[in-house]
């Protein structure tokens, strides 16, 4: 298996860029989202007086779960046949990559921005954001948008290749298990701040690195789509800690820079205000062309990351073998 993961990761990526995410696919975060759901029910009953370690098994449950599902399968498929144990695995990466979805959803926003229909743009970034969006303008709704797309570029694409060339599909799958679980439970409000608090943390310890390595990734890619590498890597740099998550602001800042915008500020979470720091020069006003723009990015960051991790996979190999 391990011989054929830069060629399906290779392949997935390909698929991705064409095909997306379609609605007719079944796809693996509905099944991790369901588990999360039937897991949690039961972990609340079972955990009442100690949600804390409710939340760790919830974890274990999911997470394990998911690697072992795909690990064991792929490993059957692979007595049956290479090719299906191949073709498995590449379906699996195919469907933890991101990119051409995350792109679509974020030029739909940029379309409604430029027809001027502020009610349409406030339901389509809704899609897109945990923040509340019903009051958002037209400038917070851009601003909305390139944030996500620079957040996920990490979640979405250089997070889950980062784990393929580490694992393959078992770990890849795992990583995705995890970031689904901080999206459903990882909130700091009543309800999870004690049975999210491990899917949150761990979340952020999986980040550590992709986060990281996601400013020299962007900073690379952005001339290849007319952007400004330098300031990418400047503002990367500089503005890097400016959020309240440990990983968030790597990616946002390298994208602010690249695009001399200014990103951050403040934000409604569940009709509570959250103030945080501004990341990036207001170099220029944000407008819809950011979006796609920004996209461009995400797709020229893609590229980048899938050849330098294929690159270095290899070269970890030789060392190894």
């Amino acid at each position: 298996m391990t011989g054929t993961v830069a060629y399906s990761l290779l392949i997935a990526t390909l698929i991705d860029f064409v095909l997306g995410d379609p609605y007719w696919f079944p796809h693996p975060v509905i099944m991790m989202g369901r588990l999360i759901r039937f897991t949690e029910k039961r972990v609340r009953r079972s955990f009442a007086k100690n949600k804390v370690l409710g939340g760790c098994v919830l974890w274990f449950v999911v997470v394990g779960s998911s690697f072992a599902t795909v690990f064991w399968a792929i490993r059957l498929a692979g007595k049956i046949s290479p090719l299906l144990a191949f073709s498995m695995q590449t379906l699996l990466m195919w469907n933890c990559i991101s990119t051409k979805c995350l792109a679509v959803e974020a030029e739909k926003v940029g379309s409604a921005v430029r027809r001027g229909d502020l009610n349409l743009s406030r339901t389509r970034i809704s899609y897109l954001v945990g923040r509340d969006t019903t009051e958002l303008s037209f400038a917070e709704i851009l601003r909305a948008t390139v944030e996500t797309v620079a957040e996920n570029t990490v979640d979405g694409t250089i997070a889950p290749m980062f784990f393929a060339v580490l694992g393959g599909a078992p770990l890849m799958v795992a990583y995705k298990a995890c970031n689904t679980l901080d999206s459903m439970v990882g909130y700091k409000n009543e309800d999870y701040i004690e049975l999210g608090r491990a899917s949150a943390l761990i979340d952020d310890l999986v980040n550590l690195i992709p986060a990281r390595v996601s400013i020299a990734l962007i900073a690379l890619s952005a001339p290849l789509v007319g952007l400004n590498a330098k300031e990418a890597w400047r503002i990367g740099l500089r503005d890097r800690k400016n959020h309240l998550s440990p990983n968030s602001a790597h990616a946002e800042a390298a994208f602010a820079g690249a695009l001399g915008v200014r990103l951050g500020g403040t934000n409604v979470y569940f009709g509570k205000k959250v103030e945080k720091p501004t990341i990036g020069d207001a170099v220029k006003e944000l407008e819809a062309e950011d979006i796609s723009r920004s996209n461009r990015l995400l797709f020229a960051t893609t590229i980048t990351t899938l050849l330098l991790f294929l690159l270095l996979r290899e070269i970890g190999m030789k060392i190894v073998g």
